[in-house]
């Protein structure tokens, strides 16, 4: 049996990043552990979701022990860090925050769990944090010296693949097109053409930069229903859970990592498994 240990930012994050990777790993038989650096407290919560008097933090952790029991995480820490809020808020310099926290002293809290677990593989994000939140950059930053100082040297870094998710954004327009064209007689548009990437810089990463693409389809029906379990960010009616089985498996059914100081040279396939 091999250990997996997932380390992210905020509840949510381990399902839409991670999820099918962690339960894969666990339907394998083998230790999986979910580290959360902060609990959550700057989320947008869905409407009527929180009882009277109860905090969102208090909710994000109890929606984060359920979505670990779905996922069959063994073990689930939380580091204590206050969430700092998306890039540029006021929020992210006050006290507390994982984005104002000493490097070395939130990894010394990290290499703790791993010290004691002693995993094979250790996930974090990648150098922006898939989409610029400070506290994704910050979960890349402290994963990285916590893997150093407890020797884990199988590092992973969760992306999304900036190339797939053009094609999927492009096939969806071509089909919508084509719909409206079938309605109404009027011969079909061309689809527009995609961001460029200027608007799309901080937004996953290329293909090119990606080692991994674990197929997870076998559990996305475990990694939907442990999104679900996160109601207060992701309520029945996100677009998350709005999409048909085939549009979410098209659009989750694969997580993509960058091993850290590994290169997939040009042309050659993916790497299928996590495990070194």
């Amino acid at each position: 049996m091999s250990t997996l240990v997932c380390f992210h930012a905020h509840p949510d994050d381990e399902c839409i990043a991670t999820g099918g990777t962690l339960a894969a790993a666990h339907a394998n038989g083998h230790r999986t552990v979910l580290v959360v650096a902060t609990r959550g407290e700057r989320g947008e919560v869905a409407p009527g979701v929180l009882s009277d008097g109860e905090a969102l933090w208090e909710r994000r952790i109890s929606e984060t022990f359920r979505a670990a029991e779905v996922l069959g995480v063994d073990r689930v820490e939380f580091l204590g860090y206050v969430d700092s809020g998306m890039m540029g808020e006021p929020t992210n310099d006050t006290p507390y925050t994982f984005w104002t926290a000493d490097i070395d002293a939130a990894a010394r809290r990290l290499a703790t769990i791993l010290d004691e677990e002693r995993p094979e593989v250790l996930t974090i994000y990648d150098d922006h944090g898939g989409y610029g939140h400070p506290d994704h950059i910050q979960v890349h930053r402290v994963g990285l010296r916590a893997a150093g100082l407890a020797g884990v040297s199988h590092v992973l870094q969760a992306t999304m693949n900036r190339d797939h998710i053009r094609s999927l954004l492009e096939e969806r327009a071509a089909a919508a097109a084509a719909e409206v064209a079938n309605e109404s007689g009027v011969p079909e548009p061309e689809v527009p053409e995609p961001p460029d990437e200027a608007t799309e810089a901080e937004f996953g990463s290329p293909e090119a930069l990606i080692t991994h693409r674990i197929d997870v389809g076998e559990w996305i029906a475990a990694k939907r229903s442990a999104m679900a379990a996160h109601a207060s960010q992701i309520p029945p009616d996100s677009w998350f859970l709005q999409l048909g089985d085939e549009e979410f498996a098209a659009a989750f059914g694969a997580e993509w990592f960058i091993r850290t100081g590994s290169v997939r040279p040009d042309g050659e396939p993916f790497v299928t498994t996590i495990w070194p």
